[in-house]
C-alpha cells in the first residue's frame, strides 16, 4: 500500500465516521422530538427527561463492549450492529404511547444503537494520523454527532406535521440504512502500520507508558479526575440540550422557536468540537478544556437571567447563548477522546476511552433529570443552572492537578 493509499483511506474512514454521527446525533434534537409527544399522553417535564436521560446512560454504558469489539473485532461489525438497533429503536417507539414502552425503544434500544455507532468512528479514524493531527481528526469525526441537529431539528418538526408515530418509523428506516451503508467503509489500518511523522517506543523518559491495558488504566489517579472533569463539562452541556426547547417556551421567546435555537445550538456544538480540536492540538489539552468550563459556566449562569423583560430574552441574544453553550460543550467530545489517547495510547483506545466515556453518560444523566425535578417542583430551571456552573468551576480547578500517569513497566508486564 503506497503513502498516498493510505492518506485517501484516512480519510474516507474520518468522514465515513463523520457521517455515522450524523445519524446518530439525533439524540441531540430530543428537545424537539419530546415537546412534539401528543398532549393527551399526559407526560409532565420530568416524564419526558426519562426516556432521553435512559438513552444517555445506555449509551455511555454500551461505550465499554462496544470498544473492547471494536479494538478486537472490527469497528465495520460494530457500527453494523449500531445501526441495525438504531434503527429498531425508533421504528418500535412508533408503535407505543406509553413511558415504559419509549423508555425501552429510544432509551434502551436507541441508546445501545448509538453506543456502537459512536464508539467505532473515532478509533479507526486517528489510527490513520500522527498524534500530532489527534485532536484535529477526533474533532472532526465527533462533529457530526453536534451537527446532527442542524438537519434533525427541522426535519423532525416538519415530519410531525405527518404524524408522531410517522416521523419515528421514518427516522429509524432512515438511519438504519445510513449508518449500516457507511459503516463498510470504516476500517482500521493494518498491523504495524506507523503514521508519518511518528515513531513509537514503548516506554518513554520518566517512566511513562505509552501504552496501557484498561486494568492498568483504572489504577491511575488520572483517570478518575478525567471521568469527573467529564461528567461536569458533558452533564452541563446535555442538560441544557435535553430541555432548551422547554427553556424557550419559559424565557417567552416561543415554544414554536425552539427548534431553532436546538439547530443554532447544533451549529456551535459542531463547530466547538473541530475548533477545539484543532486549539488543544497547538495549545495544549488542558489550556483548551480550562477555557472551555469556565466560559462555560458563564454562559450557563446567563441564562438564569434570560426574560422578556431584558436583553438576554431577546431570540438573537438567546442564539448566540445557545450557540457558545454548544461550542463548549461539544469541545469535551474531542479533548477527553484526545487527552485519552495522549495519555494511555491508541493500541486499546477503543475499551480505554469506553471507560472515561461512561462519565458523559452519568453526568447527562444526572443533570438531565436534575433540571426536569428542579422545573417541576419550582417552575424554573436556575437551580438547575447555578448547580452546573458550580460544577464546571471545579473542574476548571481540577485542571491544574490533572497530569499524564507515570507508570514503570516492569519485566512480566506485557501490552
Amino acid at each position: 500500500m503506497s503513502e498516498e493509499q493510505i492518506k485517501n483511506h484516512g480519510w474516507s474512514v474520518t468522514f465515513a465516521g463523520m457521517g455515522i454521527n450524523l445519524a446518530l446525533g439525533i439524540l441531540y434534537t430530543w428537545s424537539v422530538i419530546s415537546k412534539g409527544i401528543p398532549e393527551e399522553w399526559g407526560w409532565n417535564e420530568s416524564d419526558k427527561s426519562w426516556p432521553y436521560s435512559v438513552a444517555c446512560l445506555v449509551f455511555c454504558l454500551i461505550m465499554v463492549p462496544a470498544g473492547r469489539m471494536q479494538d478486537k473485532l472490527s469497528p465495520r461489525l460494530v457500527a453494523t450492529i449500531g445501526g441495525i438497533l438504531v434503527g429498531l429503536g425508533f421504528i418500535v417507539a412508533s408503535f407505543t404511547t406509553s413511558l415504559l414502552g419509549f423508555i425501552l425503544a429510544f432509551g434502551v434500544l436507541a441508546g445501545a444503537g448509538i453506543g456502537f455507532g459512536y464508539a467505532s468512528a473515532t478509533p479507526p479514524s486517528v489510527k490513520w494520523f500522527p498524534p500530532a493531527k489527534t485532536g484535529m481528526i477526533a474533532g472532526i469525526v465527533v462533529s457530526g454527532f453536534g451537527l446532527a441537529s442542524v438537519y434533525a431539528a427541522p426535519l423532525a418538526k416538519w415530519l410531525m406535521t405527518l404524524g408522531f408515530d410517522t416521523m419515528l418509523m421514518t427516522l429509524g428506516i432512515a438511519f438504519l440504512v445510513v449508518v449500516c451503508g457507511l459503516a463498510q467503509i470504516l476500517k482500521a489500518p493494518p498491523t504495524g502500520y506507523i503514521p508519518t511523522g511518528h515513531t513509537p517506543t514503548a516506554v518513554v523518559a520518566g517512566g511513562k507508558k505509552e501504552e496501557f491495558l484498561p486494568k492498568e488504566m483504572l489504577k491511575t489517579t488520572q483517570f478518575y479526575m478525567l471521568w469527573f472533569m467529564y461528567a461536569c463539562g458533558a452533564g452541563a452541556g446535555l442538560m441544557i440540550i435535553s430541555k432548551l426547547a422547554a427553556i424557550a417556551g419559559q424565557e417567552k421567546i416561543g415554544i414554536q422557536l425552539g427548534f431553532i435555537l436546538v439547530a443554532v445550538l447544533a451549529v456551535g456544538n459542531g463547530g466547538g468540537r473541530i475548533v477545539a480540536g484543532i486549539l488543544s492540538d497547538k495549545i495544549g489539552r488542558k489550556v483548551t478544556m480550562l477555557i472551555c468550563f469556565i466560559s462555560q459556566a458563564i454562559f450557563i449562569s446567563l441564562l438564569s437571567l434570560a426574560s422578556k423583560e431584558n436583553a438576554l430574552g431577546t431570540v438573537g441574544v438567546m442564539a448566540m447563548i445557545s450557540a457558545l453553550i454548544g461550542a463548549n460543550y461539544g469541545a469535551n467530545l474531542s479533548l477527553f477522546p484526545s487527552i485519552t489517547k495522549d495519555y494511555y495510547g491508541i493500541k486499546n483506545f477503543g475499551m480505554n476511552y469506553g471507560l472515561v466515556f461512561t462519565a458523559w453518560g452519568v453526568g447527562g444523566f444526572m443533570l438531565a433529570k436534575l433540571a426536569g425535578a428542579m422545573y417541576v417542583k419550582y417552575q424554573t430551571f436556575n437551580i438547575a443552572y447555578y448547580g452546573a456552573s458550580a460544577l464546571l468551576i471545579l473542574a476548571a480547578v481540577m485542571v491544574f492537578f490533572v497530569k499524564p500517569p507515570q507508570h514503570i513497566e516492569t519485566a512480566d508486564e506485557t501490552n
